[in-house]
């Protein structure tokens, strides 16, 4: 009986590799089997005993070799392939964006151009006494924003008297106390002739000034040239409102009360600049 067992084992171990797992098991449950009928008569004949171990055995084999072939066929799942997290179309793809996206910082349209030419609309006064071209300057100057003063009220904040004004810084501490925001700087020329830069600045100030509605203050000296050939002379310093411009700001509209024959007069920026030489300006 052993000796049989031993041939049933080697036949099945040159079965298909799904066999091997089924071989095992029937070998397990033949022994079983011959144990327990050799074990309930010893009057059985061998033969007898054989055959029915294989007969009673012969179910068990088929389904234990049905259960290897399942085995066999079915995929483990750690061959089967899967898609990692980072592969899936969920992960990997982004989602189209349907709107626009608020985090995109929107392009800041560019500021208009300033005109080209802008005179602002102002009420023309000459000065009333000689040493009073501050105040004049400052009140023609505020005209053009709206406000009407007086030479004689401006001239407290301006500290003037008969020596006449100072410096630009006054007419500047008088135009902020006359306008609200406090708007205008001093900018002064502190050398014999202006620069390059300082010409550039001027007429970047006359224009942005002018187009925010508001006069500038100049204090000059010395001698300067219209643009039509006319000579205006102040040795000992003056001070003239600059009302508008054009050129986009290479020519200043001047409002100078000195001469009420002659009121308003062109002049170009660069000449200006030279003619606050030593001084400087409020805008």
């Amino acid at each position: 009986m052993k000796h049989h067992l031993k041939r049933q084992l080697r036949r099945l171990a040159t079965e298909r590799p799904y066999q091997i797992v089924a071989g095992s098991a029937a070998a397990l449950v033949l022994a079983g089997g011959a144990s327990a009928a050799l074990a309930s008569t010893d009057e059985a004949p061998a033969g007898q005993e054989h055959t029915a171990a294989v007969a009673e055995l012969a179910p068990r084999l088929g389904e234990v070799a049905s259960r290897g072939e399942a085995r066999v066929a079915a995929p483990s799942p750690s061959d089967s392939p899967s898609a990692s997290p980072s592969e899936s179309p969920s992960a990997s793809a982004s989602p189209s964006k349907t709107k626009a996206d608020p985090d995109v910082t929107r392009t800041a349209k560019p500021k208009p151009k300033p005109p080209a030419t802008k005179i602002l609309d102002y009420n023309y006064q000459a000065q009333t006494a000689f040493w009073n071209c501050g105040p004049a300057a400052v009140r023609n100057a505020l005209s053009a924003s709206g406000i009407e003063t007086t030479q004689d009220a401006m001239a407290a904040p301006l500290r003037a008297g008969v020596n006449g004004t100072n410096s630009a810084e006054d007419t500047t501490r008088g135009l902020n106390q006359m306008v609200k925001g406090n708007p205008y700087r001093t900018h002064m020329i502190p050398g014999q002739a202006a620069t390059p830069a300082q010409m550039d600045q001027l007429q970047a100030d006359l224009v942005k000034a002018i187009n925010d509605g508001r006069g500038v203050v100049v204090n000059i000296a010395g001698s300067a040239t219209d643009t039509n050939g006319g000579w205006h002379s102040f040795p000992g310093g003056h001070y003239i409102a600059v009302v508008g411009y054009k050129n986009d700001g290479r020519t200043a509209l001047i409002a100078d009360s000195a001469n009420p024959a002659l009121p308003s007069y062109w002049i170009t920026t660069i000449d200006l600049a030279n003619w606050a030489a030593t001084r400087g300006y409020s805008a």
